[in-house]
């Protein structure tokens, strides 16, 4: 037997009450119709709440004791219910599993273009690296997987169950910027022994770069490296001063290349096409509805 929530009511006014005759009155309903109630909440519980003699009724002093419990229950059934009718999905917080790079190129974008189309929806951002993103995301932490793909790292065969889409095409360049914007030869070039700043070969961008053997990118393929990081954020902010060369996707730095702080060498060093591409769980209706917005908002990034 499934318990009716107006049992609950029923026993906590006649616990307000403290009798059969005004707490019926109280329900405006006969006490033959209350007295039937009772007993159903009864056979559901598995026991007496009154103690019924042939001149009184008397409330069991278990129900007494028990009563914040009831309400606390009440109460919470109550919430349950108008959470689950009231729930719009796209309010939720939606966890995105990110790698570094397109967090600083791509996301604040897509949020806003998101946002004009569900503007209660939340995002919880989960950094970090490639392999850890893909863990995060495939363990069910996150909602939704964002990362750049390139020949080197072709879509993940997820298979049926992941939905991918592309929010866009970017580029890896090789920059200058501060005063070594001056040591540009006429040509295009630098020396090859111009400081650089250099991706981990285990790295994505590292692994990417490495495999086309691209000059400046790696420890292997650099003469002079000055410092080495997993980071574009802080590859960007060490070009910009002059440190070194550096690879960056176009996105996170074509204002500097448009007002001239960052200059490109991609005439000399060439270049390499990436996507920027968004996983998402097909039993997740938000995640496959952002999917929607961001696949129709797909534009060239380079």
């Amino acid at each position: 037997m499934d318990v009716d929530l107006q049992w609950l009511d029923d026993v906590l006014v006649l616990l307000e009450e403290g009798n059969m005759t005004r707490a019926a009155a109280r329900r405006n309903i006969t006490q033959p119709a209350f007295s039937r109630r009772i007993r159903g909440f009864e056979d559901w519980l598995g026991t007496d709440i009154l103690n019924r003699r042939a001149n009184s009724v008397e409330i069991s002093p278990a129900l007494s004791a028990n009563e914040p419990e009831i309400r606390a229950l009440l109460s919470r059934l109550r919430d349950l219910r108008g959470s689950i009718s009231a729930f719009d999905p796209a309010s939720s917080t939606m966890s995105v599993a990110a790698q570094h790079a397109p967090v600083f190129s791509a996301f604040s974008e897509m949020v806003l273009h998101a946002r004009r189309r569900y503007p209660a929806v939340r995002f919880r951002l989960r950094p970090g690296n490639l392999s850890d993103c893909v863990s995060t995301f495939l363990r069910g932490d996150s909602d939704l997987l964002l990362c750049y793909e390139s020949d080197v790292s072709r879509p993940m065969p997820f298979g049926d169950t992941i939905r991918r889409e592309v929010w866009g095409e970017d580029i890896l360049l090789p920059l200058v910027g501060g005063p070594l914007r001056y040591a540009l030869r006429d040509d295009g070039t630098v020396s090859p022994d111009t400081p650089a700043i250099i991706y981990p070969e285990a790295s994505y961008f590292g692994q990417v770069l490495q495999a086309s053997e691209r000059a400046f990118s790696t420890r292997s393929l650099t003469r002079n490296p000055v410092c080495e990081t997993a980071l574009s954020s802080g590859v960007k902010e060490l070009v910009l001063q002059g440190v070194g060369v550096g690879w960056l996707p176009f996105s996170m730095a074509f204002r500097e290349i448009e007002s001239g702080q960052m200059i490109s060498l991609a005439g000399r060093f060439g270049q390499e096409h990436v996507q920027t591409a968004l996983y998402g769980h097909t039993s997740d209706e938000m995640a496959c509805a952002l999917l929607d917005v961001w696949s129709v908002g797909r534009r060239k990034q380079g």
